[in-house]
């Protein structure tokens, strides 16, 4: 036994014990949205993209090892690639995003995660690439003024190893900038916890957003 002891010891004071907390997620995006932790789907907007106005804030509990990334991808709705929405009506026009989390211990109440300029987001599709297109009486996809920009999603994006530390950071938004409708007045939002989106919140249609919460 006084072999072993020591070789016991030396394993326990090296173990790492993780850290597996229950969390409750609160998300308000325009329109959409699916949020990932540690690379493990956690929460998905329950009102298609495809529903008129499609504004609602949703609330998950879930389990996660902490310290855990955060990663969510955010769509504004567009009919097509054009970036518009109404087309062909005299409502057509170019939509507008934006999202605003926040990430609590599901016990406490401690907030572990919120969104704010610190995420680190990518711009994922880009449209129209001229705000022209939206007076278009006819607007193609794809052609002059509406066209858009679109980036491939990396594959491993909603892995905690994943490297994002080129992608721009996110930029914060007033609440008069991002009219947030339906459901956003349901949830008493920390003062931490900011409406976020990349620094234009019409033509930036898709994003992928990291950040690892606390621990």
């Amino acid at each position: 036994m006084k072999i072993f002891l020591p070789l016991l010891l030396i394993f326990s004071s090296n173990m790492v014990l993780a850290d597996s907390r229950e969390l409750t997620a609160e998300v308000w995006v325009d329109n959409w949205f699916e949020m990932y932790a540690n690379g493990e789907q956690v929460i998905e907007d329950s009102v298609s993209i495809t529903t008129e106005r499609s504004f609602n804030a949703e609330t998950a509990t879930f389990t996660a090892e902490l310290p855990a990334v955060i990663a969510i991808q955010a769509k504004d709705f567009k009919e097509n690639d054009t970036g518009l929405e109404y087309i062909g009506s005299r409502r057509q026009q170019m939509g507008d995003g934006g999202m605003i989390f926040q990430i609590k211990d599901a016990e406490s109440g401690e907030i572990v995660a919120v969104s704010n300029e610190d995420m680190k987001c990518l711009v994922v599709h880009r449209a129209p690439v001229d705000t022209s297109c939206a007076d278009e009486s006819n607007p193609v996809e794809g052609q002059g003024a509406c066209a858009s920009i679109v980036t491939d999603v990396p594959s491993d994006w909603t892995a905690p190893e994943f490297d994002d530390s080129a992608w721009p950071n996110a930029v914060e938004h007033s609440e008069r900038d991002v009219s947030p409708k339906d459901g956003y007045d349901r949830i008493q939002w920390d003062d931490s916890a900011k409406l976020t989106w990349s620094d234009d919140l019409v033509q930036d249609n898709t994003l992928l957003c990291r950040v690892q919460t606390g621990s």
